[in-house]
């Protein structure tokens, strides 16, 4: 009877691990989509070998001349985002990675990838109490800034 449990529960964590582990989504510059210039479709072809040959200093430049050729393009700011995130250079990714979202409300590859996971939703949609209509039960803010 033990060695029935035994195979059962190795059986349940072999089964429930390999269904809990997910598989990473691989990270790729996307191609520049509407009218974009000539310039930026070629600054992003080389931005896009150089970043999947892991070359990221160099996919950012090229990535940054794509923003400044295509400055409405969605994919523009994301291929950006990507090779600062790659760099490390967190903050400036997520300015990018919001604005890509911003510009391209409809994509999801876009809103959907991984490197937008650690900055929450990009859009925000909670609404605004007003001022002075809080829940009841709410603290004051800090600093005293609460009713007499």
């Amino acid at each position: 009877m033990k060695s029935f449990i035994t195979i059962c529960t190795a059986s349940l964590l072999i089964v429930g691990g390999g269904c809990a582990a997910k598989k990473a989504k691989t990270l790729t510059p996307l191609p520049l989509s509407g009218k974009v210039s000539q310039s930026a479709l070629q600054a992003t072809m080389v931005g896009a070998a150089a970043f999947n040959s892991g070359q990221f200093e160099e996919a950012k430049s090229s990535f940054d001349q794509a923003v400044s050729g295509a400055p409405d393009s969605g994919e523009a700011h994301y291929n950006l985002g990507l090779a600062l995130f790659a760099l490390g250079n967190r903050d400036q990714a997520r300015e990018q990675f919001i604005q890509a979202a911003n510009l391209a409300p409809g994509h999801q590859v876009i809103w959907d990838s991984p490197a937008l996971s650690p900055f929450g939703n990009p859009e925000s949609t909670l609404p605004k109490t007003p001022l002075g209509q809080e829940p009841s039960g709410a603290r004051p803010p800090l600093g005293g800034g609460g009713r007499r």
